[in-house]
């Protein structure tokens, strides 16, 4: 499959059963889903399972990425640390889908602590569905995008 079609997919242990949930649901919509974990309940550390979604994303092995722990801030604060990424904790539609229209987000991150299944599953829906609308918005994704250096 083209990386068009890839979405990366990582969380902490606090987050295995929703990412779970959420592999199950874009791979029944046609989505390649490249889980890199982690598998066991375990503690780990969600800034490395970010930083690992991101640099798939930022490289193009991935068109998007989805990410989780248990408030979805933290991880999402290291995705964003990874050049060329921009990453938007949602917890609800509207937000997932202006993230992608209106910034450009190329990755979403999900507390698993925050949002149940059901509602976690439209967000994603959302996100994966709505595509940028450059215009106006590309300008100040430009200068976002300069504030890397």
């Amino acid at each position: 499959m083209s990386t068009n079609n890839r979405i990366a997919l990582s969380s902490d242990h606090a987050a295995i059963p929703l990412r779970q949930a959420i592999a199950a649901h874009i791979a029944a919509k046609g989505f390649e889903v490249v889980d890199i974990g982690p598998t066991t309940s375990e503690s780990t550390h969600y800034p490395k399972h970010g930083a690992a979604a991101a640099k798939l994303v930022a490289a193009g092995d991935c068109r998007l990425g989805i990410i989780l722990c248990g408030t979805g801030q933290g991880i999402m604060m290291a995705a964003n640390k990874v050049k060329g990424i921009r990453c938007g904790v949602c917890s609800d539609t509207f937000s997932a889908r202006m993230i992608r229209q209106h910034n450009d987000a190329n990755m979403l991150s999900l507390g698993a602590r925050v949002v149940g299944e059901g509602l976690a599953l439209e967000i994603v829906d959302a996100f994966l569905s709505a595509e940028f609308e450059g215009g106006r918005h590309a300008t100040r994704v430009e200068m976002i995008s300069a504030l890397e250096g």
